[in-house]
């Protein structure tokens, strides 16, 4: 049996050593192009998110003058529902309890491009202020009970509805015309993971007065599943017989659990959805064609009686159909309760920013046009309070059309008429939303 020498033992643990080292070089090497690669992203990171907070900071002081950019904590509950109009003292605070998440406020930077613009003339509105906790609404009708109720601290009142076969929830509103815009907050409690993909909320436009689904409808359904994003599905009947069923791809389960502020204008045959700014749904001939829908049922879906609840506020119906843009030029003044507030101050509520875009879009037409914007509110509180916080409103919306949208301040002025010009009575919700309005006045 032979044996190796000393010499070339040692030789091959040279060898060995050598090639380890020269392994482990090749390894750090690419471990160091790897942390340098790293740390580039960590840098980029770093600065996308400085660079979009200074510039959230800068358009927050727009929304909440005075903030100086500051926000509400992600665990904080978010100024998302109330009453969508609330001005001058509105019993609802413009504050619902988050049930489940808090995805945190929204900014003009996000909503500055939202192009949802509501009915110029109100048909109906319910924030349920005038019903007892407890009680069927009184301006509602159903076939399945129901009650309004609060969430949490909050004052702001909801409905609660009951999840069945053919269960639905009719708002006594005025027969709806061929254009005109829908929008209302939910909240929702129980949610998680076990929440069934098919929990639903139906939205449906239908010839049935009553409790079916009549021979001609359209509806569409967000679905509340936590699990899974299975988008929004419309569907349509006419004469009887389905023309369209299609579920549009979405993922708004965050949205969802946060009060999200529902927004539908149909015009004429067209039917578009927007869950807070974003749109999801444009389907240009979902109505269906010489059927007056005259009906708008609501109607939830596979939820569990006792762990989940769907719940509904601030439901406001208006007529549509005018271009407000056309409206200024042709008549030189126009009037919205489309801009909206945080309740007893001149917060405006992003949602607004569809109606501001379109002022801004009269004014980069015409350069030769200049505006006064005049605020008016509702009757609660005093009228020195209401006086003060219509100026400062209009001077919000100044703000905004400045810098938002770099329209030059001195071709806007503005002034306040408080509540000293009411446009409805004052002693019902409806009347008050009327009320609560912004005109815009060529010079």
């Amino acid at each position: 049996m032979k044996t190796s020498s000393p010499g070339k033992i040692l030789l091959g643990f040279v060898f060995v050593f050598g090639f380890c080292l020269n392994g482990n070089a090749q390894f750090f090497k690419k471990l160091a192009k790897k942390a340098e690669k790293a740390a580039e992203r960590t840098v980029e990171r770093r600065v996308e998110k400085e660079t979009s907070e200074k510039t959230d900071q800068a358009l927050d002081s727009i929304l909440e003058p005075g903030s100086g950019g500051n926000k509400q904590g992600p665990n904080q509950p978010q100024p998302t529902g109330g009453d969508p109009n609330a001005q001058g003292g509105q019993s609802g605070n413009g504050q619902t309890t988050a049930p489940l998440g808090s995805s945190g406020p929204k900014t003009i930077q996000v909503y500055s491009k939202f192009d949802y613009v509501p009915g110029d003339k109100q048909l109906f509105f319910d924030d349920f202020s005038n019903d007892f906790i407890g009680d069927f609404p009184s301006k509602w009708n159903t076939n399945a009970g129901g009650e309004v109720v609060t969430l949490g601290e909050s004052p702001q009142k909801w409905l609660g509805l009951k999840s069945g076969y053919n269960i639905y929830y009719i708002p006594n509103a005025p027969q709806l015309p061929e254009e005109y815009t829908i929008e209302f907050d939910i909240a929702a409690v129980g949610l998680d993971r076990n929440t069934s993909s098919t929990a639903q909320l139906q939205i449906m436009l239908s010839n049935d007065e009553k409790f079916a689904e009549g021979s001609n409808y359209a509806y569409a359904e967000i679905p509340f599943c936590q699990y899974a994003a299975i988008g929004v599905t419309v569907q349509n009947r006419i004469n009887n017989r389905r023309e369209i069923r299609s579920t549009v791809k979405a993922d708004f389960r965050d949205e969802i659990l946060d009060n999200p502020h529902i927004s539908i204008a149909v015009n004429k045959l067209r039917f578009r959805l927007w869950v807070n700014e974003v749109k999801y749904i444009d389907v240009p001939q979902l109505v269906p064609s010489g059927s007056v829908l005259n009906t708008l049922k609501f109607h939830i879906n596979n939820f569990k009686d006792g762990k989940e609840g769907v719940f509904i506020s601030n439901l406001k119906i208006a007529e549509g159909g005018v271009d407000l843009r056309r409206k200024l030029i042709a008549e030189g003044k126009i009037s919205t309760n489309g801009i909206l507030f945080d309740t007893g101050s001149a917060n405006i509520k992003p949602e607004s920013m569809g109606i501001i875009r379109q002022i801004f879009q009269v004014l980069q037409q015409d350069a030769t046009i200049n505006l006064k914007i005049v605020g008016h509110t509702d009757s609660d509180g005093s009228d020195t309070n209401n006086m003060d916080l219509s100026k400062k409103r209009a001077e919000s919306v100044k703000n905004a059309l400045v810098s938002v949208y770099g329209v030059n301040g001195n071709r806007l002025t503005v002034d306040g008429k408080g509540e000293s010009e009411p446009l409805a009575d004052n002693s019902t919700p409806d009347g008050k939303a009327q009320n609560r309005r912004v005109e815009f006045i060529k010079q």
